[in-house]
């Protein structure tokens, strides 16, 4: 009973502190209202506001104020000034209460989760050549103070850190107001912006901040060709290119058409080691390679081949397999049993330098020949390791032809038509100082040299001072670099798939200003040749006069188009022209009909035409014949203005008729703005106005019923429709029409069954 009534008493006490709080928050809200701070009400003029920011900056300056507190309150004043006199940000706080570039007053730096961090210059070691971005991408955001839509971004943000991090990918978050320099070499110039950086290179993320888009976004960050797709037709080609490769290769069987991301960042983490593999147990050419390797196909499975492709040297099978799981896996495996030594870091990695008070390493090295006629030695070599395996003896062969300075100093000749030798190593230190024995008789893969070396094996264990040679070896040849070549061209080849994956989803207006610098350069280096080839005064003269004239108008006259481009919006052009449309971009859609397709759009480009130097509107059309239902759908959020429709309606049941229908459509912030067009007394009785004309767009008006009226009436009028977009269109530029926001873009992949 006791312990019931001191929790009644505690009740009483939380409720207390919970209504503390949130005064509290009440009070943190009106600290940073900017219209609180400088006491005014929200239908201040723009007068009245400077007026009283004018007498509180020279009340409140910190050099005539020395009051504590009064430098903190100067800066409130001139940020609320600055969000107040300026039309878009006030307009923004008074809808979202946030602006685009603002973040609540404060200080200091936030975070999300423990392994979140801020980035600053040392971790990029100007210019980036971290070795952190070649392990594994990264994920940035830049943010600032006073920036609400950071805000505003932050729980998708959480979200995608969550799960992203723990596949493994590197989480960071840049300040610009602690890290400007840092910001600036990134290319950050405005918050919140996002970038992935991999391999060094700093890639932007230009869509809608959406937990799908992010995931993808870092997907399509790492390199082709990390995985390899495997079936029965190229299983044998896939195994048997260890040798060639000189890695173990890593086989995943899974019931899933598409790699897994976290497979594809273990892919990236562990390229230079291990070649991957992917297998879909659902496609009907694999079921052989399934039956000769004998696996359950409940869950996922990997499986790591090494010098036998007959059967796996390690499988791991688990539902939901984490990547600590995954990682161990690949570390006690991610070399072959019998290494090529192919470069100085292969040699450091597989043949360890001794630690201190750590146990001894040794190296069994076998060096031969690369033709053909060693391969049954090299065979037997292999045989041997794989029946002596032991924790502190690697085995490793080197080809006398590619390491000619390993080889001479080990063989301390240069004979090149020696027999295959075979050498104990321990590695001493990081300078290639190596203490080593040579194992008598040569190297044959007869079972008599299979004794000589387990002999000298099980001796070293008895007694390491058998190592009784010293030398400095030298380093390695690198075996790959002739492939730096192939490495450019995949290089260049991701690069120019980049370049066109952005001509793709951008406006052909947005190349526009760089196909003008690149012919621009081409005019100037063609006119510079020219002159150059002429050796006459007055020729030169009127070259020079001749260029700088051109030069001059190419650059004194905006490029204008004499057409209006508008494309179709369909499923194909759906994403780019809509969902991945750029921050700060609208397409202006066109609503239209089979049967007025031509008018339309004839009466749409001569309305538009003066708009299409702004770079930020697109132009398209929509056949409502077939996608009504998305037109029907994307209309149901102007409830407002279905609902006085809907009063105003008689009663009868008609269907809306959405010809000549303009939606300004935002992808990045989803929302639209509606241009209803005109209707004018010639549509008969039950019309749009009934008898009168009546002029001017209808945008703060509701659709209306189509009524049965003449062929050739409707053709005569149908232009008329969109007599005053022009108007409408500069307010569209003005940012007053009134804006319909969307939850979610409604999919454009089904057509509307014709009736």
């Amino acid at each position: 009973m006791a312990r019931r009534t001191r929790m009644c008493l505690a009740f009483p006490d939380i409720v207390v502190v919970c209504l503390l709080l949130l005064v509290r928050l009440v009070e943190t809200a009106n600290e940073v209202d900017p219209y609180n701070i400088l006491g005014v009400t929200k239908s201040a003029s723009q007068t009245e506001i400077k007026e009283v920011y004018k007498r509180l900056i020279r009340e409140w300056h910190p050099d005539k104020n020395k009051n504590e507190g009064a430098e903190d309150l100067f800066i409130k004043i001139t940020k609320s000034y600055e969000i107040l006199s300026n039309k878009e940000k006030r307009a923004n706080y008074d809808r979202y209460g946030q602006t685009d570039d603002t973040q609540p007053y404060g200080h200091g730096h936030y975070g999300h989760g423990h392994d979140q961090f801020y980035f600053d210059e040392s971790f990029f070691h100007f210019p980036f050549s971290n070795k952190d971005s070649f392990k594994r991408p990264y994920l940035i955001k830049i943010t600032s103070d006073w920036c609400f839509s950071c805000i505003h971004i932050e729980p998708v943000w959480k979200e995608v850190v969550l799960e992203l991090e723990a596949l493994g990918v590197g989480i960071g978050v840049v300040d610009v107001g602690y890290e400007r320099r840092l910001a600036n070499h990134l290319g950050a110039h405005r918050t919140p912006s996002i970038l992935g950086v991999i391999n060094g290179k700093v890639t932007f993320f230009h869509y809608a901040v959406v937990k799908e888009h992010l995931r993808q976004f870092v997907e399509d960050l790492l390199p082709q060709r990390l995985v390899e797709k495997v079936t029965d037709r190229n299983d044998l080609q896939f195994l048997n290119s260890w040798h060639e490769q000189n890695k173990p290769h890593l086989l995943l069987f899974d019931q899933v058409p598409v790699v897994p991301l976290l497979y594809k960042l273990t892919a990236f983490a562990y390229k230079d080691y291990i070649q991957f593999g992917y297998m879909d147990q659902g496609l009907s050419d694999t079921p052989n390679l399934l039956k000769q390797i004998n696996i359950n196909t409940y869950a996922p499975t990997m499986l790591v081949f090494k010098e036998s492709i007959d059967r796996p040297a390690d499988i791991i099978q688990a539902k939901g397999m984490k990547k600590q799981v995954i990682d161990e896996f690949i570390l006690n495996n991610k070399f072959l049993l019998v290494h090529r030594l192919v470069n100085q870091k292969l040699f450091d990695e597989h043949c360890p330098v001794k630690q201190l008070h750590r146990r001894r390493t040794y190296c069994v090295l076998l060096i031969n020949g690369d033709e053909e006629s060693y391969t049954i030695g090299n065979q037997a070599f292999i045989s041997f390791a794989y029946t002596n395996t032991q924790e502190v003896v690697r085995f490793a062969y080197a080809y006398q032809r590619l390491q000619q300075p390993l080889c001479d100093t080990l063989l301390k000749t240069k004979d090149s038509t020696q027999p295959p030798q075979v050498f104990i190593l321990e590695h001493r230190n990081a300078a290639g100082r190596v203490l080593y024995k040579e194992v008598a008789g040569g190297w044959n893969g007869t079972d008599k040299n299979k004794q000589r070396l387990l002999d000298e094996l099980q001796r070293l264990q008895k007694d390491p001072s058998i190592l009784n040679q010293d030398t400095i070896l030298p380093e390695l040849n690198n075996e790959f670099a002739s492939m730096f070549l192939i490495r450019w061209i995949y290089t260049a080849y991701d690069y120019l798939t980049e370049i066109i994956d952005d001509i793709i989803h951008n406006n052909w207006r947005e190349m526009m200003p760089l196909l003008s610098l690149i012919f621009s350069a081409l005019f100037i280096l063609f006119g510079t040749v020219v002159v150059q080839a002429f050796s006459d005064v007055d020729a030169i003269n009127t070259i020079e006069w001749f260029y700088a004239y051109h030069v001059f108008v190419i650059y004194s006259r905006p490029l204008k188009k004499n057409f209006v481009e508008v494309t179709e919006l369909t499923d194909i052009t759906y994403t780019s022209n809509l969902v991945k449309l750029r921050p700060g971009h609208m397409n202006v859609v066109l609503v239209l009909t089979d049967a007025s397709k031509n008018v339309l759009l004839s009466k749409f480009a001569k309305e538009v035409y003066s708009f299409t130097g702004s770079l930020t509107l697109h132009f398209s059309f929509l056949n409502v014949d077939k996608h009504s239902a998305w037109v029907e759908m994307l209309l149901e959020f102007a409830q407002d203005t279905m609902q006085i429709d809907t009063d105003e309606d008689d009663g009868a049941r008609h269907k809306i008729d959405y010809t000549g229908y303009i939606l300004a459509l935002n992808g990045h912030k989803k929302y639209l703005c509606l241009f209803r067009p005109v209707y004018t007394g010639e549509e008969g009785p039950g019309g749009a106005t009934g008898g009168g004309r009546r002029s001017g767009s209808r945008e703060d008006h509701p659709p209306r019923r189509s009524v049965p009226r003449s062929h050739s009436t409707a053709t005569l009028q149908i232009h008329h429709k969109l007599d005053h977009l022009g108007l409408w269109m500069e307010r569209l530029m003005e940012g007053t029409p009134h804006r319909y926001y969307i939850p979610a873009w409604p999919g454009l992949e089904k057509i509307t069954d014709p009736k």
